[in-house]
């Protein structure tokens, strides 16, 4: 089977899926592209043991983990994926709540990786199947950050104030730098490097990857937008955007600043820039039609790799028994690391209770946690720190996920959207 052989199947796969739950059950789109792709994979894992014959959930497997689908997912996907998202941010709700949003996407995700670092290296031991504290903090890092795709996805079908929206749209684009560097200095001590943190170093360095990405990306989509004015080829605007979004995170990649970061304050910048600006119409109309359909593309092959990913997994009692208990673990870090930063440091949201409640429900994990994982090193713990980390990402797809209007509609009195 081909690489291309693999996404037409994928394709096919997933319109089955659209056309099943728009004619029945109706889900979000990621959920149930997730829980699709899920059922196909059970159903192979099933067929090959009905069979006694392993065969065709190994091709798979196989097929899965040679295409370099860290370096896809965090070289490609992220770059498309957090640019067209960021074309839909509210620059004046999102400066409003800038030091929420900064707080919560640098002190939240180490709070958020410690304290989860820290209980699930207990809880494996409780279980029997202790873990390094280095790798737990590793483990930690990978499920820090939440997801954007999933939550834009799902806060589109539902009212909430504007600062609150912001604040969740805003954390989840932003939070995607700290965590690489603080994936990447937890991996480097557990090769014994101790150079990496001590003495201000993870705050510096996490501070300057991010502020040299933000003057990066706000410098590429200003000029972009310089650019835009002297043409009125509006057909030129899927060119320009494509080449803004890839080059501006390949370029902080070799300039050793954020990427994440860089593209989202590129795609703000642009799309600040465009706005209110009848000259510039017909060019940012195709721009966001056009992202808008590469979002939906890029976010179908998404949730459709990570549900066929259980088929690159072991599963055994030990790591079910340590799914169990990571998640309820994963919501007590993820409350802790939002709760924390907006007492103590008195950011002064309003509502900050109600604040608390949502947020932390909707820290839903995804494409970055996923690509992290795939990028840990073989050792005698990446299994189980495998499966940790996908039955962590399906809980909070599915079950936050599904649960969230009603989370909202509890804290905020609104009705859940019908359908």
């Amino acid at each position: 089977m081909t690489t291309f052989d693999l996404g037409s199947l994928l394709l096919l796969i997933a319109a089955v899926i659209g056309v099943v739950n728009d004619r029945t059950l109706r889900l979000p789109r990621p959920v149930a592209l997730l829980l699709g792709s899920l059922l196909v994979a059970s159903l192979i894992i099933a067929g090959d043991a009905a069979f006694g014959d392993a065969d065709m959930r190994e091709r798979m497997r196989d097929r899965i983990l040679d295409a370099h689908l860290p370096q896809i997912l965090l070289d490609g996907f992220l770059a498309l994926l957090l640019f067209a998202g960021s074309l839909h941010v509210d620059l004046r709700d999102l400066r409003r709540r800038a030091w929420t949003v900064g707080a919560l996407a640098t002190v939240g995700v180490v709070l958020a990786a410690g304290l989860f670092g820290a209980g699930i290296w207990a809880v494996l031991h409780l279980i029997g199947t202790p873990v390094p504290p280095g790798w737990c903090l590793v483990l930690g890092a990978i499920l820090a950050p939440t997801d954007a795709v999933a939550v834009e996805g799902l806060l589109a079908r539902l009212h909430l104030p504007p600062g609150l929206r912001a604040t969740i749209t805003g954390e989840s684009l932003f939070n995607d730098g700290a965590a690489v560097v603080l994936f990447t200095a937890a991996l480097a001590l557990t090769a014994g490097r101790t150079d990496v943190v001590g003495h201000g170093r993870l705050a510096e360095a996490i501070l300057i990857e991010g502020a040299g990405g933000a003057a990066l990306g706000a410098a590429a989509g200003y000029l972009t937008y310089r650019v835009s004015r002297f043409t009125r080829d509006s057909s030129l605007a899927v060119t320009i955007s494509l080449a803004l979004a890839l080059s501006t995170y390949r370029g902080a990649v070799a300039l050793g600043v954020s990427g994440p970061i860089a593209v989202v304050t590129a795609g703000v910048v642009l799309a600040w820039a465009l706005a209110g600006k009848p000259a510039e119409e017909r060019w940012r109309s195709t721009l966001f039609t056009f992202w808008a359909l590469v979002d939906d593309l890029l976010n179908t092959f998404l949730y459709l790799l990570i549900g066929f990913l259980i088929l690159a997994i072991d599963l055994n009692w030990q790591g079910l028994a340590a799914v169990a208990l990571a998640v309820p673990l994963a919501l007590l870090a993820r409350l802790a690391s939002v709760g924390g930063p907006m007492l103590l440091l008195d950011l002064r949201v309003p509502g900050t209770a109600r604040a608390i409640g949502v947020l932390t429900w909707a820290g839903l994990r995804g494409g970055v946690s996923i690509a992290l994982a795939l990028l840990l090193p073989e050792t005698p713990y990446r299994s189980l720190l495998l499966t940790i980390c996908f039955g962590v990402v399906i809980f909070t797809v599915v079950v936050q996920g599904l649960l969230l209007p009603r989370v909202i509609a509890a804290f905020y009195g609104t009705q859940p959207p019908a359908g």
